[in-house]
């Protein structure tokens, strides 16, 4: 339960021995997906790691409260669920809006937090006329005005034309996502500007690209790479979904990482 009464749902996963003392890794979903999107690094992190995937507020079974949300109501989300499971410190790994959680978790709460991972994401992501727009547009007439086009920016061309078996559950969860909640997160991200902040995250972060994304190009990863001091960039040969369509080399540069 979040502090303001927004329940979250979550899914604890881990080593079936010592797991209450394994390291917690914490995987946050982006917008318009919910926490099976993790399903590919799930098998490889639980080996050596407690794994804690969440759905966002307004996605997934979390519920889904009225209005515009915050990148802050976003972050506080991840540190009241820790709080509630006993979770004193996690690596956390978030993609998209995952991991522009991720960045006001550096930000904000870096004493709860060992390592960062940052993909696929971006400190800004203007204009807001844009997300203003979208949210319109969602409320409108549902999330299937936006599912075509969201999935050409997700996977690359030749990924959507190989895996469809992959696709289509990504597909069914977009049509399943709630309009109300996507726009709740959409507000977060249409009013959210980290680039004045981003230089003060002090924790050993790894951030990823996909080399094929238009959603949050390689150069918004290379703008949170080059003011994250020490930070590491891995790029890798996908669109927005990087973990989904290049799963392998998404798993093995994070467990790299955090481990």
């Amino acid at each position: 339960m979040a502090g303001d009464g927004c329940a979250i749902a979550w899914r604890l996963e881990g080593p079936e021995d010592g797991a209450a003392d394994a390291p917690v890794v914490i995987l946050s979903n982006s917008l318009g997906t919910a926490l099976e999107m993790w399903a590919p690094q799930v098998a490889a992190l639980s080996a050596s790691f407690r794994v804690l995937r969440y759905d966002t507020r307004g996605h997934g079974r979390s519920d889904v409260p009225g209005g515009a949300y915050g990148l802050d109501r976003l972050g506080r989300d991840v540190l009241d669920l820790m709080d509630a499971l006993g979770i004193a410190r996690a690596h956390f790994c978030g993609l998209s809006l995952g991991g522009m959680t991720g960045q006001w978790l550096g930000v904000h709460a870096p004493d709860r937090f060992d390592r960062l991972v940052l993909a696929n994401t971006a400190a800004y992501m203007g204009p807001p006329a844009g997300w203003q727009a979208r949210i319109a547009a969602v409320l409108d007439g549902g999330m299937e005005v936006m599912t075509s086009a969201l999935l050409e920016r997700w996977f690359t061309p030749e990924f959507r034309a190989a895996a469809p078996e992959i696709i289509a559950p990504v597909r069914e969860g977009l049509l399943e996502t709630s309009p109300a909640g996507y726009a709740g997160c959409c507000a977060a991200i249409r009013d959210m500007d980290m680039r004045p902040v981003i230089g003060l995250i002090d924790l050993r972060t790894l951030v990823i690209a996909g080399a094929r994304d238009p959603a949050t190009p390689p150069a918004d990863a290379e703008v949170l790479a080059a003011r994250i001091a020490g930070s590491q960039l891995v790029t890798l040969d996908a669109a927005h979904l990087s973990n989904i369509e290049q799963p392998a080399a998404f798993t093995a540069a994070l467990l790299d990482f955090v481990s």
